[in-house]
């Protein structure tokens, strides 16, 4: 890194040791792996500039010029979702936590909720909707996550569309990415329609938690609090708090992101990145 300024959102040699064999090798853009000039700019620094954004919410244009230039930075934003490497990441890094917390890295249970939140300008009509039990223009988010709070897949839609319809689809995808997946804990709005399609062509149980008798605003639930917990850590990063993106996959590649610098400073944590860890000047 030289003599670049260090944020919060930048990795440690160790958080960096856990993703750099997971990173492709850059290539100059227009050419192949082999041949050419090397490429200009380090993958580290164009991962802590995706990372940056996701906890700034800044503009690509807006990005620091201590970092790659933006346009070489959104390029492998978009080419590593594209390729699946941030998937691969991501998935790596669950593992790892998971085992690192004395879990089977392949989960059996885990919990689903949805999250509607305001899109900005940037998001196209034809991937928006009105959610109008929330009262929100925009887009949703679906999750499944683990014990942990892990998210185990994310698929975003329009704010238009039902929790029973998006569970469905969401839960499709999980059991494609976590075939070991056999039980969810789900809300009420997880109707029979998703129960019986979980069941009988996924083999996953959705067992629906009930508000507690005489409820009155938001108390956490047995099993369900741990996605709540996942939609807070998420929306703690800025860039997350509203959709900004234009496609909805870019939508679900923030979120992955988001999460990896997470898992990351779980399993390799920074000492002295928080005041009560720094030691006094003698």
């Amino acid at each position: 890194m030289g003599s670049s300024p260090a944020y919060p959102s930048d990795l440690t040699d160790a958080q960096w040791a856990l993703i750099e064999p997971l990173v492709p090798v850059l290539s100059t853009r227009g050419r192949g792996t082999r041949g050419g000039r090397p490429p200009k700019y380090p993958r580290r620094r164009i991962v802590e500039a995706i990372l940056y954004v996701v906890r700034t919410s800044c503009s690509w244009r807006q990005l620091p010029h201590d970092f790659p230039p933006w346009t070489t930075v959104y390029f492998y934003f978009q080419s590593w979702t594209a390729d699946g490497t941030v998937d691969r990441i991501h998935d790596t890094l669950r593992d790892a936590a998971r085992d690192a917390a004395g879990r089977d890295p392949m989960a059996s249970a885990g919990a689903i909720d949805s999250q509607s939140v305001p899109g900005a300008a940037t998001v196209g009509t034809a991937t928006r909707g009105y959610d109008a039990g929330k009262k929100i223009n925009g887009r949703k988010r679906h999750l499944v996550v683990d014990t942990l709070g892990l998210l185990i897949v994310v698929l975003v839609t329009a704010a238009s569309v039902q929790d029973r319809d998006g569970g469905i689809q969401v839960l499709d995808r999980a059991k494609t990415v976590m075939p070991s997946l056999a039980l969810t804990w789900a809300d009420a709005a997880y109707s029979r329609r998703v129960q019986e399609f979980a069941a009988g062509a996924l083999g996953i149980v959705v067992q629906v938690v009930a508000k507690l008798v005489g409820q009155s605003g938001f108390v956490p639930l047995p099993r369900r609090w741990m996605v709540e917990r996942t939609h807070a850590w998420i929306t703690g990063h800025r860039r997350l708090a509203r959709d900004y993106e234009r496609r909805p996959e870019h939508a679900e590649a923030m979120i992955k992101w988001a999460m990896i610098g997470l898992m990351a400073r779980r399993l390799a944590p920074a000492p002295g990145r928080r005041p009560w860890q720094r030691t006094k000047a003698a």
